[in-house]
């Protein structure tokens, strides 16, 4: 008698932080190639549309301007979190400077900003969760659909949350958690939201 049990669906393959840099040096990935790794899984990321690309470019050059010489401000560069988590954020502001970064990839982050349009459901779960398991200070959701932003900070990495959550309209202005002093003014970045409701 012939077995008709359905096969059971496997779990998707889990690769490392080295294996997944493996893949690019050797070519099975493209360098510029759109994808990241999260949590062990290569994950593809959406376009980058023009009101994406230019709030993105926004936040890092006031990042850039207000922080000067006392951290690094990258942008869509890989964060190495852990063995198997390689995620690019929009912006990220790692300690040092540029330079400290010629031979390999930052390990740790003072602040992380996603910029969330239709990956919004993402940003907040599985990026929350890598960003506060690896001790990120503070993570920012730039929420597009809302035109505000979402500051987490207080990381529980035990847990993988972030303890405190706020948000920020147009027109606030908000301090760094990890330097004082320096504080971004929205205003000008985050733009008023489509009054057309997404569907």
């Amino acid at each position: 008698m012939s077995d008709l049990t359905p096969p059971v669906p496997h779990a998707p393959t889990r690769i490392s932080v080295e294996d997944y840099f493996r893949l690019v040096e050797t070519g099975v990935l493209d360098e510029d190639e759109r994808v990241e790794l999260l949590e062990g899984v290569i994950v593809s990321m959406p376009p980058s549309g023009p009101q994406h690309a230019a709030v993105v470019d926004l936040f890092a050059q006031a990042l850039a301007n207000a922080v000067g010489d006392r951290a690094a401000v990258r942008t869509e560069k890989p964060l190495l979190l852990g063995p198997a988590s390689a995620p690019e954020p929009d912006v990220a502001v790692v300690p040092g400077s540029l330079r400290d970064y010629l031979e390999t990839h930052p390990t740790r982050a003072l602040l992380v900003v996603e910029v969330a349009e239709w990956s919004l459901a993402q940003d907040r779960l599985a990026k929350s969760r890598i960003y506060a398991a690896a001790g990120v200070q503070e993570y920012w959701i730039v929420n597009l659909r809302h035109g505000v932003v979402e500051v987490l900070r207080d990381p529980d990495p035990a847990r993988a949350l972030y303890r405190s959550v706020q948000r920020f309209g147009r027109g606030e202005r908000i301090g760094l958690a990890s330097l004082p002093g320096v504080e971004i003014d929205f205003a000008d970045l985050v733009p008023a939201p489509d009054p057309t409701p997404f569907q």
